[in-house]
């Protein structure tokens, strides 16, 4: 069986609002209009998701809202405290207990990249990998069974991009 996993950085967010909370930011316009972008470019992969589990920060929250009307199928969503700004092993300890053979995840960095550094066998030939910039996503495989085998170097990077790539 193969597990798959995506990974999305939240889209570009708004650092205009003086003294809003770090949790509070929404979208810009540019993440706005990039995340559907997302959306349609899993949706033509035919990478469906049976479940989101998204940090419960505003700027995760919409970006998630703009990815999913561009899927043919509304997965199950889970907006978890947890994953807001959450380290590698807090998102793994997650993944740990999902059931389904598609998971996304949506979170921040550093955390997101170090994530899918972590899981990465071989990182892709991308030059944005490593940072893993705002609206950039991570398509991993699995061969097992059970997402609790899921450990270091374990997935195989089957696709990456960052929303700059679909705007071409």
């Amino acid at each position: 069986m193969t597990l798959r996993l995506i990974l999305i950085r939240h889209a570009k967010s708004d650092w205009s609002l003086p003294g809003a909370a770090d949790h509070d930011r929404p979208l810009n316009a540019r993440g706005r209009r990039q995340a559907p972008l997302i959306g349609q470019w899993l949706a033509s992969r035919h990478d469906e998701p049976g479940i989101v589990l998204c940090s419960d920060a505003a700027r995760t929250v919409e970006t998630l809202s703009l990815i999913l009307p561009a899927l043919p199928t509304q997965p199950e969503v889970s907006t978890l405290p947890q994953l807001y700004l959450a380290a590698t092993e807090v998102m793994l300890s997650v993944l740990h207990k999902q059931t389904v053979p598609v998971v996304m995840m949506v979170g921040h960095n550093p955390g997101i990249a170090a994530f899918a550094t972590m899981l990465a066998h071989v990182p892709p030939v991308h030059v944005r990998f490593q940072d893993f910039p705002t609206g950039a996503t991570a398509v991993i495989d699995f061969s097992l069974d059970n997402w609790k085998d899921v450990k270091e170097r374990s997935g195989a990077v089957r696709d990456f991009v960052v929303p700059d790539d679909l705007e071409e």
